[in-house]
């Protein structure tokens, strides 16, 4: 899958690949997970949730795949639904970069801490494309479709951040001058009210004459 359009246009060579259909669905929360999602309402915030849920769900499927084969329990079903939820959390959270992204909204430290975290998992995945297993050759496909995703996830935010750095850089050094700008206008209008109030009263003594009272 490549990344939101957006953030994946920043990408060169991304390739456009299909999602299999238990990651068409949105992942399945559980009530304090949802609960998680919904506070977390700032951009980097949410994006660290996601990869906690992400781990939670990569930590279900690689001890679950490790289990002994029971012929009473569709283990290989199982599996593929872990996968599912897994690259369904993840598509999540490229929808979520993207519609910050657009909005111009500071993504920086999520977006570190993505590119920072994020690779472990690839490895992680990696690891068990290549140990195999008795269950291996069912969810083979989503499992090269969850390394696939990550690995764009972690390019497309790779990209993101450092368009982020240089943009947000750029305007937090326009607003420094904007606050000395207005600064010195503020300075520049005390003076000139100064100088105005002490025209005032210099006329002020002008009109009054020493001794000039009124008759009776």
């Amino acid at each position: 899958m490549r990344f939101p359009q957006t953030v994946a246009a920043l990408t060169l060579g991304t390739l456009v690949l299909a999602l299999p259909c238990a990651a068409q669905k949105r992942a399945v929360l559980n009530e304090p997970e949802e609960e998680r999602i919904r506070e977390a309402q700032d951009p980097s915030e949410r994006i660290e949730v996601y990869l906690d849920l992400l781990a939670v769900r990569l930590g279900r499927f690689d001890q679950a795949r490790q289990q002994p084969v029971d012929p009473k329990f569709d283990q290989a079903s199982f599996l593929l639904e872990l996968l599912g939820e897994y690259i369904a959390l993840n598509d999540e959270l490229k929808t979520w970069i993207e519609d910050h992204y657009q909005r111009n909204e500071d993504m920086r430290g999520g977006l570190r801490k993505l590119v920072e975290r994020a690779p472990q998992h690839v490895l992680t995945l990696r690891g068990i494309q290549q140990q195999g297993g008795p269950h291996s050759e069912g969810y083979s496909e989503a499992l090269q479709d969850a390394i696939d995703q990550m690995a764009d996830t972690i390019d497309g935010a790779t990209v993101a951040l450092a368009k982020q750095t240089k943009k947000l850089g750029e305007l937090k050094k326009q607003e420094k001058e904007d606050v000395k700008l207005a600064k010195e206008r503020a300075k520049e209008e005390a003076r000139r009210t100064k100088q105005e109030k002490k025209e005032r009263q210099r006329q002020d003594k002008k009109k009054t004459v020493p001794g000039d009272l009124p008759e009776d």
